[in-house]
């Protein structure tokens, strides 16, 4: 358990005035060591993400192969949402990410010894997705509730940004990465490259300071019963319920991952190295525009940017459902990444200064769950629809729907659409 500190509150009133400048947060020890931590990682999840998607579908042949990757990864998610938000604000959460990362390593291992041994099934990797999803359960909502506890509510902004600047780096380097290894080595060394980064991101972990942990109280009720609380709150702030819902249905119908195999293989005619390319696309546009944010970031008028950058992104993935040509998909991809970085960054923000330390756990695991949805569910979804329509036709549609959902939403969730500062939301019911 981490030792008690002050406790810090989107209520705090000794929070700095909007446009003051805070102190810069790579100054934190805690703060470096756990973002060099999280990209180990993250460059480990990116790499076996391109090469597990390139190996199905190069033993299928089946676009709806592709989408049980997907589901395989969220129903673990889904069932493992309640325990995992509740034990995240009782326990120390840095011990929580290490136990998940182990057993992404692990995870690592066994699609190593499936590629060596020459498996010529999918359903081994399936049930290995599926203890994988499991971990990320845990994962994804205990990175997102750490951070504020590394660094001080005044940098928490700031360490968003690079953050997500940071993730993003990595995020293309990963894909190219597992392309080429894939090309050079098959699986058995990629996965080997996997498990070894998930070992290396824990041994990381473990040396982050966790400075400004607020003390739990006790447990009061049952795991359902704090479990609905959490629900409770996010319910009563539109602006938390109408952040984490814009996401989930704006990339669940609108998303094109999922068909980047189909597309590399069957209408851009690239093999592996050019798949990793283009999921790097969209990794490159975001941290184009996480540099831009890292020299001039934003706080006004952060609402009405944020259905903005969700709108271009959907027009950019209609831009990619109907190219034909490497280097205009691939423009297409990097313009919808850099629209993405700017929603990410607001998105994040906003959850974050919303929601007190000791319900981050439950808040983010919802959150979580609905950023899993609309990427290992959405997944499936393209996958289903391109099997049923088309890959082109399933593209073309989900950009539709991306657009449809913005303008629903910004009718529906007017306080979101206003907001001006992200401070403007602690307080906003």
């Amino acid at each position: 358990m981490t030792e008690p500190s002050t406790p810090s509150t989107p209520s705090t009133p000794s929070t700095p005035p909007p446009d003051a400048a805070p102190e810069s947060v790579y100054r934190h020890a805690g703060f470096v060591s756990f973002l060099i931590a999280r990209v180990v990682a993250v460059v480990a999840t990116q790499v076996q993400a391109v090469v597990v998607a390139w190996q199905v579908y190069d033993l299928t042949r089946e676009p709806l192969a592709l989408a049980y990757v997907g589901l395989a990864q969220f129903l673990p998610m889904l069932c493992l949402l309640l325990p995992a938000g509740d034990l995240i604000d009782r326990f120390d959460r840095r011990r929580i990410l290490a136990i998940s990362w182990s057993v992404g390593a692990v995870c690592s291992a066994l699609l190593w010894w499936l590629a060596g041994h020459g498996a010529s099934g999918v359903a081994g990797i399936y049930a290995v997705l599926v203890l994988y999803g499991c971990s990320r359960a845990f994962s994804g909502p205990a990175m997102q509730s750490l951070l504020p506890q590394i660094v001080p509510r005044a940098q928490l902004a700031q360490a968003i940004a690079a953050n997500s600047m940071l993730m993003r780096t990595a995020s293309i380097g990963g894909p190219l990465l597992g392309g080429f290894l894939y090309a050079l080595g098959g699986g058995e060394l990629t996965y080997a490259v996997c498990c070894a980064c998930f070992v290396l991101g824990v041994m990381l972990l473990l040396r982050v300071e966790v400075a400004y942990a607020t003390a739990p109280g006790p447990a009061q009720g049952t795991m359902l019963e704090r479990f609905g609380a959490g629900i409770a709150f996010i319910r009563s702030r539109p602006i938390i319920l109408g952040t984490i819902s814009l996401d989930l249905f704006a990339v669940l119908l609108g998303g094109v991952v999922a068909l980047l195999p189909i597309y590399a293989h069957e209408v851009l005619h690239v093999g592996p190295a050019g798949l990793g390319a283009l999921r790097s696309a969209m990794a490159v546009g975001e941290v184009g525009a996480g540099l831009y944010l890292s020299m001039r970031p934003f706080n006004r008028k952060v609402g009405r940017t944020m259905f903005i950058a969700v709108a271009v992104f959907g027009v950019a993935n209609l831009v990619f459902a109907l190219s034909t040509l490497f280097w205009l998909s691939f423009a297409a991809l990097l313009v919808a990444g850099a629209a993405d970085m700017v929603s990410v960054y607001i998105r994040g923000a906003l959850v974050q200064f919303s929601t007190p330390d000791t319900m981050r756990g439950r808040v983010n695991a919802v959150n979580m769950l609905f950023i899993g949805s609309s990427n290992e569910l959405g997944e499936f979804r393209a996958g289903t629809s391109a099997a049923w329509l088309g890959v082109v036709p399933a593209a073309i549609v989900g950009g539709l729907c991306t657009l449809g959902v913005v303008a629903t939403w910004a009718t529906v969730f007017k306080p979101l659409r206003k907001v001006d500062r992200f401070e403007e939301a602690a307080n906003a019911h």
